[in-house]
């Protein structure tokens, strides 16, 4: 498991630690070449450069605002595609004025009261990991504030008899962890992202973990907190049930930033477990892998995790290894087993006492088992343990041998998910064919549920000549597929929020009158527009 990012130093136009490099097997780029073709690496601007193209801020003095120039690169974009271009590139566009630093949510509530005052846009910002758009600055006569949460990261409070924790919102996934885990407690919540990601913005983005089977998506966990909004404080209390009219927490859960800014969470914990260990299956094709991962949800045999790669990333996954001889002798293996072309990989986790875990693991045993399942115990499992939090920095790598990698995701129904991957798989494979391009795509289900699973596609593409032609390249393929999505039964997002690249689907899902409403809330908490402009609804004049 990586470690928080403590001392070490963030990349300014990138994922993570800089000191971590995540770079592709000697053979890895001979494997993409044959796919999509020979990489196009594009040069990077310098942090430099971008700092000399930072405009004067116009922002009045104020104690709890840097205006220092690198501050404010540092908070100009997140971590979506577009981002990484506009970072590699130096074209970041508009930057924000200057950056807060609350450390209380007074200080909070005496920001919004500036905000008023000198007519300025607030984004709240938490670990700046959003692939979704939800950070930019936008042009416009107002200045712009980000407001960051990252200096309210405390665990204030653990109430050990109902197992609520309240945190500040700016805590991310290690620095959860770590205070819980001191008193023998874990939240259980694992995004990809968990490394940098916030707790508020978990909350505010509806995210899922990697264990959401067993602890539950966010909104599981989200357990009541305070909304710091222009009408003023909605605090929602922690009950273990309530029939008293709606759910107010509804309203803070997926806001992103749009009705106020979290200033305070309380989290439903647990005690942390006996033991946790993960298991490799392989299934001999796709139709037997997804019935029986839909079995497992179904039968509610209680796993932590599972998650089931198709039959394309399963042969990627074992191509990019590393290890090749250790690779070859594992495929003979699974082939004489059954498992040999078109095999899909599921990983399973299995989370509790040694007692719970044995009777799991026993049923999950016997129900793959009817649909050929190959066994090859925990060494796959634990590659997969250790490298959960590591897939953001491949990025990287890919981009030093000149590849571009995006993921989507959607959800929807089990009688659909078929027909909506191989539509989304399709779109994205042949967007590009008119120019010649290939496009590598392939598809795994991390999030399953009685009623249907997430679908979560990784696509790989050559970026082009220049910086314009790849943004034009993702921009072609990002609309393809979203597009199928919202024409094909799948919510246009799961997992990442709505932002701004997911607003203009927004209304095929919510419909007509569901907009108005969200209107009228924006309306209500924000009457001058200053939160998060264009962030989940598109603005309208």
């Amino acid at each position: 498991m990586l470690t928080g990012m403590g001392d070490v130093m963030r990349r300014w136009n990138g994922w993570g630690d800089e000191a971590t490099q995540v770079e592709l097997p000697a053979h890895g780029e001979a494997f993409l070449a044959e796919l999509v073709g020979v990489g196009q690496r594009l040069t990077d601007a310098s942090l430099e450069q971008v700092m000399a193209r930072v405009p004067a801020s116009r922002l009045t003095a104020h104690p709890l605002i840097s205006l220092d120039a690198e501050v404010r690169v540092r908070h100009a974009r997140g971590q979506s595609l577009p981002d990484w271009l506009a970072m590699r590139s130096g074209d970041f566009g508009v930057f924000p004025d200057g950056v807060a630093f609350p450390e209380t949510a007074a200080q909070i509530r005496e920001l919004l009261a500036w905000a008023q005052q000198h007519d300025v846009t607030l984004i709240p910002y938490g670990g700046g990991t959003s692939v979704a758009g939800h950070i930019n600055p936008l042009p416009g006569s107002r200045p712009v504030l980000t407001l960051s949460l990252e200096r309210m990261t405390r665990l204030l409070e653990i109430d050990e008899e109902s197992l609520i924790a309240t945190f500040g919102p700016g805590a991310n996934g290690p620095q959860v962890e770590s205070q819980l885990r001191a008193r023998g407690y874990t939240l259980g919540h694992f995004p990809q992202s968990w490394e940098l990601s916030t707790l508020g913005g978990w909350v505010a983005s509806r995210s899922s973990g990697q264990q959401s089977l067993r602890y539950g998506r966010i909104e599981q966990l989200f357990a009541g907190g305070k909304l710091e909004t222009f009408a003023g404080t909605l605090e929602s209390p922690t009950f273990p049930a309530s029939a008293a009219g709606p759910d107010l927490r509804e309203l803070v859960l997926g806001s992103e930033g749009r009705f106020g800014v979290i200033s305070e969470v309380r989290v439903r914990i647990s005690p942390l477990p006996e033991q946790e260990r993960f298991y490799a299956v392989f299934l001999p094709d796709w139709p037997r892998a997804l019935s029986a991962i839909r079995r497992l949800a179904q039968a509610r045999v209680p796993l932590s995790m599972l998650r089931l790669s198709n039959a394309v990333e399963t042969r990627t996954q074992l191509a990019l290894a590393g290890h090749p001889q250790q690779i070859a002798l594992l495929e003979k293996y699974l082939a004489l087993r059954g498992a040999g072309e078109g095999k899909c990989m599921l990983t399973f986790g299995v989370t509790g006492s040694r007692v719970q875990n044995a009777a799991s693991l026993k049923q999950a045993r016997r129900l793959l088992k009817g649909f050929g399942g190959v066994f090859t115990g925990t060494l796959l499992g634990r590659k997969w343990e250790q490298n959960r939090f590591r897939f953001p920095y491949l990025r990287h790598g890919l981009w030093e041998c000149g590849y571009l990698v995006d993921t989507l995701e959607t959800a929807t129904d089990w009688a659909n998910v078929d027909n909506l991957l191989n539509r989304i798989e399709a779109a994205l494979r042949e967007e590009l064919a008119g120019d010649g391009e290939r496009v590598h795509v392939f598809t795994h289900l991390s999030h399953v549920y009685g009623e249907g699973s997430s679908i979560y596609t990784t696509y790989v593409f050559r970026p082009g000549g220049d910086y314009t032609e790849a943004l034009a390249r993702w921009q072609r393929l990002k609309g393809a597929a979203s597009r199928v999505i919202a024409a094909n039964r799948g919510t246009i997002s799961h997992q990442h929020g709505v932002g701004r690249d997911h607003a203009p689907y927004l209304a095929v899902e919510k419909g007509e009158l569901g907009m108005a409403t969200l209107h009228s809330l924006a309306r209500h908490f924000d009457p001058e527009r200053r939160l998060a402009p264009g962030v989940l609804l598109q603005d309208h004049d």
